[in-house]
């Protein structure tokens, strides 16, 4: 299983964080929750986003994609914003085939909310920053 490098935004402290927990990343220095910013694949997708113990923003995404590249800090943002309350889960098209396949994916950037391993919410294509949060929190607000 892969682990992140998370620099905690509250002391500066980089923190080693998994890439799947059954709880929740805190700063092992000052306990302030951390982003939660991770990679995924074909094969440990169901592990990292499906099994996710909060709600789960899935970023479909590919390196030579130019509205992926303007979305993503837009997504840095909000699961900064939503430290210890979401988990960004980023998987590249080009190498998970059978995620894209399953899902789908017709056009990246391609953005779900997983609550309980299950699809609440979805949008396809770049949208602005105020537009992908009132998006999210929407989602998260219909499921809760």
């Amino acid at each position: 299983m892969n682990k992140a490098i998370i620099v905690c935004p509250n002391c500066g402290t980089s923190n080693r964080v998994p890439a799947a927990s059954k709880g929740k990343p805190r700063c092992g220095n000052c306990r302030h929750w951390l982003p939660w910013i991770v990679d995924a694949g074909d094969e440990d997708f169901r592990l990292v986003a499906e099994e996710s113990t909060v709600p789960v923003l899935v970023d479909f995404w590919a390196v030579w994609c130019g509205p992926c590249r303007m979305v993503s800090p837009v997504l840095d943002q909000l699961a900064h914003e939503r430290a210890g309350d979401l988990k960004l889960v980023r998987v590249d098209v080009d190498q998970a085939p059978r995620l894209s396949s399953r899902f789908g994916i017709q056009a990246i950037p391609t953005l779900m909310v997983l609550i309980d391993g299950k699809i609440v919410a979805r949008q396809a294509g770049a949208a602005p920053a105020q537009v992908l949060r009132s998006w999210l929190d929407g989602a998260i607000a219909r499921v809760s």
